[in-house]
């Protein structure tokens, strides 16, 4: 620093707030600065200025998985929002989802800096009471049952499956049977609790819930079982693959869609309308999601307190071509 203030012909002050971009300095100077630091290759030591500061402009991200849509488009939506806020992402990922996996991602976030943490978790491990996270840690997690204990982004999934099975009652079908997602998912709990009281309420039969795993693979091997039963007019599966697998069960056992089965999904991927035929599904506003976690998070960074509750995003119902009444 002292180096570029004596060949710029300034003080090192102005050269500290010409690298923190700091107004109050004149345009020609800062130029003069910015060409003499780019000449010796000089470069702001970001560890000692966030001690300086007391925030290090990092947020920390703990996952279980990138290989579900809903995790790859929250953490992108993150990645964007934090950018724009001037913040870099410092991802860790839990190999192992168990309460020791995550006070361990925790500890190793802590040692690495980060200002806050966003946790994008969709099993059941935030509302164990035996699980507490750091209290000076600002924390603000995604797509899980943390109940009141922090602050929780998630989308309406309970509206949202409430609407697809609604949507297939009122074109005529008697029941939906539903292709769940896995145990101990809160996402698949969620939609599969809201699947079963919109029956309970319309007072249509209940049928046995299918189980999968998210996905294509599992759609498919759930859609063999649901395709030889003549009884099955439409189906609400939990996310967007399944359903792709389930179609093509459909496909393969020679039952239509829409017209002997129909067929909605959950997501709203961005193939979704490219399926064949176009899928209708549940849209999810992943972007929403990873930028109400940013900012939730950034605001308990900023005013230094926990903020507790959970917001939840609106989803809505996109129909195209794979629902119809039945027989049609």
């Amino acid at each position: 620093m002292a180096d570029v203030a004596r060949l710029a012909g300034v003080s090192s002050q102005t050269v500290s707030r010409v690298s923190n971009g700091s107004p109050g300095v004149v345009e020609e100077t800062r130029q003069r600065v910015l060409a003499v630091m780019k000449e010796l290759g000089y470069r702001p030591n970001s560890a000692a200025r966030a001690l300086k500061a007391g925030e290090f402009r990092t947020l920390g991200v703990i996952l279980f998985t990138l290989s579900t849509t809903g995790n790859v488009r929250t953490l992108e939506a993150i990645t964007e929002a934090a950018a724009e806020e001037g913040y870099a992402i410092t991802l860790m990922p839990v190999a192992v989802p168990t309460q020791t996996g995550v006070r361990g991602a925790f500890t190793r976030l802590g040692e690495l800096a980060v200002d806050g943490i966003i946790v994008i978790m969709e099993v059941h491990l935030l509302d164990t009471a035996s699980l507490s996270l750091p209290p000076h840690i600002q924390v603000v997690v995604a797509d899980s049952d943390a109940g009141d204990r922090y602050s929780v982004v998630d989308t309406d999934q309970r509206e949202g499956a409430r609407m697809a099975v609604q949507h297939l009652l009122g074109l005529g079908h008697r029941t939906v049977w539903h292709l769940a997602g896995p145990e101990g998912s809160f996402a698949a709990q969620r939609r599969a609790d809201a699947w079963r009281s919109a029956l309970e309420e319309a007072g249509a039969t209940i049928p046995d819930i299918v189980r999968g795993d998210w996905s294509a693979e599992s759609g498919y091997r759930a859609g063999l079982l649901l395709a030889d039963r003549p009884d099955c007019t439409a189906v609400f599966a939990a996310n967007d693959q399944m359903a792709l697998g389930l179609l093509r069960a459909l496909h393969e056992r020679a039952r239509r869609v829409p017209q002997d089965v129909s067929v909605v999904g959950f997501d709203d991927v961005a193939e979704a309308s490219n399926f064949i035929p176009p899928l209708t599904t549940v849209h999810q506003d992943f972007g929403e999601v990873g930028r109400r976690c940013v900012q939730g998070v950034l605001q308990q960074i900023r005013n230094q307190t926990a903020e507790r509750g959970t917001t939840l995003v609106p989803t809505r119902l996109v129909e195209r071509a794979t629902t119809a009444p039945p027989g049609h």
